[in-house]
Parts: structure tokens; C-alpha cells; sequence
């Protein structure tokens, strides 16, 4: 229980909805909206179905429901008033809700059954950025507040991968533009957060670019052969814990002078390095991935 949570404390049912921790006191003394399990020292605690129960709720105050009329509404009947709902339109909550979900009760077909309702009616690229990157904004807090483990980071950071990696796959059917121009995608050298990467590789394949993905934990020095290769290289990177503060200066210094060394040499890099000035016109510098997705050629 230490590791993989099941059950849930008040403050991490705050954490995941949203909703005051006060407020769902309120909700449980005057609505008995939830049943909370006490501890021998009289502590509540809370599982999957009352946690489930209260994002439902959520939703569905949204659009005008009144709290005294859900508590007295069973389970299925809230879900059914959920998927109603959701029937006619798409509510950005209830998305969240239910990837969240997805995450702390390791439910993959939860995930992908909520991956699947989007499909119809949006593009991977707008998924990726009104759903995938905010969720993973959420469990950047989340950490913060310890209401989330590794496991649970792994295990949703794998399905959204396997989601990129499979647009990914579906767009390299489609034949790269004889351009010349090359892209090579990689991170820095104990850069381990790959997920961002993987999207930019999936923007430029499905424009029909040509990509070299050369991963995480990549060193400068095993880049220097491509200027031999290829005549135009764009490098593309993203740094968030790697190289380190005191390290940077020198990286984009090295970067500069043992790989950016021809006049059709570019670096673009996302991350912390927004508030640098590039030291070259070679070097462009982005604060989010969505300013670099906005850069990149048609």
C-alpha cells in the first residue's frame, strides 16, 4: 500500500478533483455524498468507488446539476448522467477525470477506451496538447503533493508513448520530401524525459519531413559526424533536468563550435533555456513545445 495506492486520504481526493477538502466535508455531513472508512485512530480515509464518485460529480456540476439532487442518485445513475452528457458534448474534465483515473487504479482499458472517444472527433495533435500535456501538468503537482508514486507516472507516461509511437508509425507510410533538409532529434546526456521528443518526430513525419530519432542521453561529441552526412541538419532538443544550471553555458558552447559548424546547421532547443539569449542565429531557444511545433515548416 505504500507503494501502489488503492485507498485515498482527503487531501489527495483535493489534489485529484480539484474540490476543497472542506467543501467535500461539507458535501459528506449534509449530503452523505461520500462513505468514508476510518482508521483505529479515527482517521478517514477513501477508495476507488468514492473517489470515482466525486470526479462524476464534478463533471456534472458543471453544467448545472445541484449537489442535493446527486447525492441521492446511486453510482450508475451518475455515470449515466456523465455519459449523457458526454454524448453531446465534450466536456475537458471528464476527460482528465478519467485519465486520472486510469492512472491511479493502473486501468489500461480505462485509458485506452477514453483515448478512443476522442479519436472521431480529434486530431492527434489536438489531443496531445488539450488532454496528454495538461494531465502531465497535473502530475507535475501531483509529485509535489505525494499523492502519486513513480509507479503511477510510469504506468501513464508508457500508454501515452504508446500512443505517439503508434501516430508515429502510421505517418512513416507516407514518403519523406526529397528536400534535402534533415532533422535530428535527440537529448543531452542524462536527459531522460522523452516524451516531448517523441511528439516533435511524429509533427515532422506527418508533414512529411525526413527525421533522424536518435533518443535520450545522447553525448555532443556522437553528433559531429552528421555534418559530414548531410548537407542541411536542423538539431532538434529539449532539456529539463539535464545538462545541469552550472553545466549549460558550456553544452550550448559545445553544441556551437563542434557540431553547428556549417552554414545550413541549426539547433532548436525547448525547455529551460527560454530565458538565454542564443549565442548564435544558428540557435533558436523555445519556452514550450507548442512554440516549437508552431516553428517547424509545413
Amino acid at each position: 500500500m505504500a507503494n501502489i495506492k488503492s485507498i485515498y486520504s482527503i487531501k489527495d481526493l483535493e489534489n485529484l478533483s480539484g474540490v476543497k477538502a472542506h467543501t467535500i466535508r461539507i458535501w459528506e455531513r449534509r449530503y452523505h455524498l461520500l462513505a468514508p472508512m476510518r482508521t483505529e485512530n479515527n482517521i478517514r480515509y477513501y477508495d476507488t468507488h468514492n473517489f470515482q464518485k466525486l470526479l462524476n460529480v464534478v463533471v456534472l456540476l458543471r453544467y448545472g446539476f445541484k449537489i442535493s439532487k446527486l447525492s441521492k442518485l446511486t453510482e450508475a445513475e451518475l455515470q449515466a448522467r456523465v455519459n449523457e452528457i458526454r454524448s453531446h458534448k465534450y466536456d475537458r474534465d471528464h476527460v482528465a477525470h478519467q485519465f486520472k483515473l486510469a492512472m491511479m487504479t493502473f486501468d489500461q482499458q480505462l485509458f485506452m477506451e477514453t483515448y478512443d472517444s476522442l479519436v472521431p472527433d480529434r486530431s492527434f495533435r489536438e489531443i496531445f496538447f488539450d488532454y496528454f500535456l495538461p494531465l502531465f501538468d497535473d502530475i507535475g503537482v501531483l509529485w509535489q503533493t505525494k499523492t502519486i508514486t513513480p509507479a503511477h507516472e510510469h504506468f501513464i507516461s508508457y500508454l501515452v508513448r504508446l500512443k505517439i509511437l503508434a501516430n508515429t508509425n502510421a505517418s512513416m507510410a507516407n514518403p519523406a520530401s526529397p528536400s534535402g533538409q534533415v532533422y535530428a532529434l535527440f537529448l543531452p546526456h542524462g536527459e531522460i524525459h522523452e516524451l516531448g521528443l517523441l511528439y516533435l518526430n511524429y509533427e515532422l513525419l506527418s508533414r512529411g519531413h525526413h527525421t533522424i530519432y536518435l533518443g535520450e542521453n545522447l553525448p555532443v561529441d556522437t553528433l559531429e559526424g552528421f555534418k559530414t552526412l548531410f548537407d542541411q541538419v536542423t538539431y532538434i532538443s529539449y532539456t529539463t533536468v539535464a545538462p545541469s544550471p552550472d553545466a549549460l553555458d558550456d553544452y550550448i558552447h559545445e553544441m556551437a563550435t563542434s557540431v553547428l559548424t556549417s552554414k545550413d546547421a541549426f539547433w532548436l532547443v525547448g525547455g529551460r533555456l527560454s530565458d538565454k539569449t542564443p549565442p548564435s542565429p544558428h540557435i533558436r531557444f523555445f519556452g514550450s513545445l507548442r512554440e516549437i511545433v508552431e516553428a517547424l515548416p509545413d
